[in-house]
């Protein structure tokens, strides 16, 4: 197959148009739609809600649009371009891991913030890479072609997997593109991206921290909210504007489209879109899964993140340093933890399961009223029950091996240097050289974010919670000796791992590699850390995992059959696919929103809320003296409005994790936002969304050019970018 990447085919047969793309219309808030098949679902509604674009000014293969100005960012944020100059716009928690490892503690970029006074000065960031949206093809009748003959659902998958990589080698054979082959509806349809990936992007600015991530834990996935959450980067590209590897010879890439920037801010009401990479959602789970879910699986998780926490919380507040090496990590930890907490209470106030319920009974009615239904669908419903029940305590397992067991630093690098039994049990003389080098470079690196005081509270906590939690039937057999050894007593168990592993300090890491290759291979087959990692992810991959998966896969078949009676049921409803890190639309409109009895929020904080906030005592509620005096002085500069800075403020668009650095447009497509967070009681949004109180939380580009302009004094970043009064 040949793919013409300068031109799409976006002509869908009849049946699939009739089967999958009714045209009607949405309710607004609700949706993440595709960009390029908008005129065959919601452009309508879009425009009727107030937007004065047409979809090809979203996206098109003809001309520069909207989607050329959005990325992908790293591996799960989005960014949005903002000047002619490959200027990015994401948030400050998207950039956080790249500004961390510029920072030393003498030269802190966390704390203090930096900005490139010149483009000479500006940081490259190792790893960190781009990709743009390049083209979009329908291949679902190529993939149903290749299967049509096979009723056998395990090959029908593994011939599905085979045509999926075939299309995508043929896609990006000789040329510089990516080509990824997504599933849609549960494999009801299959869509073709090629993207082009840029791999020298160097960090421009941030503010500090104390801006950035202002509010911490307290404040995260909360509203209202008074969060610069920004980072600036920029894309660098080769001469003739390809992407490339770094080199001092790079220069600015030159996009297609860059966003124009609004000043006139938002209104109550105002429609807003968004534009981005959201992760994963789940909307059409039964209430099998989502009772599973809210009731057993988020508390566990929340139980286990919990006891992380209060360990690295304590021991950042203690030590400086241990700020600076936890920083990322604490943040990633929490953000879930938070999140998940939301995700119960939202669950339950909205009665999701309840809902689930009474749609599955009209569901239920439908099946029965002829024959024909009732002979395709009649056990589906029971089927899924079923599933889940024989799945709960697989279910478990896997949520704490992944959540308990790699949740211990100390097991988790274990299993990189574990490949190295590989190489020794083989022969005595067949570890590469390289690899030996890679492994070495990797635990020093490790140890430069790592404290052994922390990961040693954490693995007695963790460790005790899965052999209290997980059905014995999980238990590593070959562990049960050193376990009990303990009798019960996991801080002893944790001293005893610590005490005799050689990979939680350098002095035991630089000994095990200067080792030679037979005594490496005594080593390896004693060091505690390496028999719990074998002993343990055996037991996962023999035992957990494989059941897992098999149920995972008959469950994803049955989720495809759903969707499509589904659609039989009710063929006037628009379906939207689930999140799948692919571009997505968005769109909804200024609001607060009313979470409980006696509570009204409005949809917009200021800066006047911030000083409120401020707290010398709390790192993250210290506020600078430099906006401090800023505030005082009302020195706002033309981003102020009335006297007063605007924030950040809440809307109804329907997002999800992905859509953190997602631009923010207003009516004309013109950049007004950054999206960063939802609040708390909406994060339900994944699985269930609900239009009284889903709310996506944005900060606003008059706060973004203010820090950038009036505290940071980077007004030349001000003048790249085309603003608009």
């Amino acid at each position: 197959m040949v793919v013409n990447i300068k031109k799409i085919t976006r002509t869908t047969g009849l049946f699939l148009m009739l089967l999958f793309f009714n045209l009607t219309f949405s309710q607004g808030e609700e949706g993440m739609w595709l960009p390029f098949l908008l005129e065959h679902y919601v452009m309508e509604d879009l425009q009727q809600h107030g937007f004065a674009l047409e979809a090809e000014d979203i996206y098109s293969i003809n001309r520069a649009c909207l989607a050329n100005a959005v990325v992908l960012f790293g591996s799960g944020c989005t960014a949005g371009v903002v000047s002619s100059e490959g200027l990015l716009l994401t948030n400050f928690h998207c950039g956080r891991s790249n500004i961390q490892a510029h920072s030393t503690l003498g030269n802190n970029y966390l704390e203090k913030g930096f900005w490139a006074e010149s483009r000479d000065k500006e940081l490259w960031n190792p790893g960190l890479t781009v990709k743009f949206l390049i083209s979009v093809e329908d291949v679902t009748e190529q993939i149903r072609e290749s299967v049509k003959d096979i009723r056998d659902f395990d090959l029908r998958r593994l011939k599905t997997i085979e045509k999926v990589a075939e299309i995508e080698n043929e896609a990006s054979a000789g040329t510089q593109y990516i080509a990824r082959v997504e599933s849609f509806y549960y494999g009801n349809e299959y869509y073709l991206f090629i993207y082009e990936e840029f791999r020298d992007i160097r960090l421009v600015g941030t503010p500090p921290e104390s801006i950035g991530s202002f509010g911490g834990d307290t404040d995260n996935w909360m509203w209202p909210r008074h969060t610069g959450d920004f980072s600036i980067f920029r894309i660098y590209a080769d001469a003739k504007n390809r992407p490339a590897a770094y080199s001092k010879m790079n220069v600015p890439y030159k996009p297609q489209k860059y966003f124009p920037i609004s000043l006139n801010g938002v209104e109550e009401g105002d429609l807003t879109v968004v534009l981005g990479y959201p992760a994963r959602t789940s909307e059409y789970l039964t209430s099998f899964a989502i009772e599973y879910i809210s009731d057993i699986s988020l508390p566990n998780r929340v139980t286990l993140r919990d006891k992380r926490l209060q360990v690295i919380n304590r021991m950042m507040d203690q030590n400086k340093l241990v700020r600076l090496q936890y920083a990322a990590k604490q943040s990633r930890i929490s953000n879930a933890w938070k999140k998940w907490q939301g995700m119960i209470t939202g669950l339950q106030k909205s009665k999701a399961v309840d809902l689930k319920k009474s749609q599955e009974e009209k569901f239920t009615s439908w099946v029965n009223s002829n024959a024909e239904n009732k002979k395709k669908y009649g056990s589906l419903l029971e089927k899924f029950k079923q599933y889940y029940n024989d799945l709960k305590p697989y279910y478990i397992a896997y949520d704490f091996y992944q959540e308990a067991i790699m949740g211990i630093e100390i097991i988790k690098f274990a299993g990189r240097v574990a490949v190295l039994n590989q190489y020794i049990s083989d022969s005595a003389d067949t570890i590469p050289g390289d690899l030996l080098y890679s492994l070495q470079k990797s635990a020093y690196s490790n140890l430069k974010n790592y404290s052994k005081d922390i990961d040693k509270e954490v693995f007695a906590a963790l460790m005790e919670a899965y052999y209290q939690r997980v059905d014995p039937q999980f238990f590593p057999k070959e562990l049960e000796k050193m376990r009990l050894k303990f009798t019960g007593d996991y801080q002893a168990f944790a001293q005893y791992v610590f005490n005799h592993t050689w990979f939680a300090d350098s002095a035991g890491i630089t000994k095990f590699f200067s080792k030679n290759t037979r005594r490496q291979q005594k080593i390896l087959h004693k060091d505690p850390a390496i028999l719990l990692y074998n002993a343990f992810t055996d037991q996962f991959q023999s035992t957990i995992e494989p059941y897992y998966i098999l149920m995972e896969e008959r469950l994803h078949n049955l989720y495809g059959i759903y969707i499509q009676a589904l659609r039989e049921m009710d063929q006037e409803k628009v379906r939207y696919p689930d999140a799948n890190r692919t571009m997505r639309l968005t769109y909804g409109k200024v609001e607060g929103y009313h979470p409980k009895d006696a509570v009204d929020y409005i949809y917009y904080t200021t800066l006047e809320g911030l000083m409120d906030k401020n707290d010398t005592s709390d790192y993250y509620f210290c506020v600078p003296p430099k906006l401090i005096n800023l505030y005082r002085n009302k020195n706002f500069g033309r981003y102020g409005d009335h006297g007063t800075m605007p924030v950040c403020f809440t809307a109804s668009n329907h997002t999800s994790g992905g859509n953190s650095g997602s631009p923010v447009l207003n009516a004309q497509g013109q950049l007004i936002g950054v999206n960063f967070d939802r609040n708390w009681e909406g994060t339900l949004s994944d699985i269930f969304y609900n239009p009284e109180i889903c709310r996506n939380i944005t900060v606003d580009i008059r706060y973004v050019l203010f820090i950038i302009d009036k505290f940071a004094g980077a007004s030349h970043l001000i003048e790249e970018m085309e603003i608009l009064e």
